[in-house]
């Protein structure tokens, strides 16, 4: 949820006016806005080079998930390899736009480890992919953008490890 929903349903919640704290957490926000969009759209724009990149990483790092008996051999478990750092990208770009990791969490990590369990896939492997994704993605991106999306990024490798 953004800095701007989130004031304005405390305040509603308690019957008030945003406080002045609150005001200038929104204008905070606003300040940010077009850096914000800037992060996002790179990032869209690029998810097929970002998750083409991140995987050759994971793969020439950890060839083992690619060989037989891997969790990603064959091509149907690699297709879904690479559509979830689609998703984990995606993802990202929300909590960039909304200024906050809570829809990262809401949308995409919520039981995301109990599945993963569920599948067999091992938890320090999802890490490591989405460190590989972290770096692809950082890497098109200026030091200042790249430094107000890692955090984002580093939310979902904490939660995968």
């Amino acid at each position: 949820m953004s800095v701007v929903s989130q004031v304005i349903l405390n305040a509603d919640d308690e019957l008030r006016y945003p406080s002045s704290g609150e005001l200038q957490s929104m204008s905070d926000f606003f300040k940010t806005g077009e850096q914000r969009v800037r992060i996002a759209s790179v990032l869209t724009e690029n998810e097929k080079k970002i998750v083409q990149e991140s995987s050759k990483q994971l793969w020439q790092k950890r060839p083992d998930f690619i060989a037989p008996g891997g969790n990603a051999f064959g091509n149907k478990e690699r297709n879904q390899c690479l559509r979830d750092f689609g998703w984990y990208l995606r993802l990202v770009t929300y909590g960039v736009l909304a200024g906050s990791k809570e829809p990262i969490e809401t949308i995409g990590l919520v039981g995301a480890r109990e599945m993963y369990n569920s599948l067999g896939v091992p938890m320090p492997g999802m890490a490591e992919a989405m460190r590989a994704l972290k770096k692809a993605s950082l890497s098109l991106l200026s030091d200042d953008d790249a430094q107000a999306a890692a955090p984002y990024f580093d939310f979902i490798i904490q939660y995968m490890s």
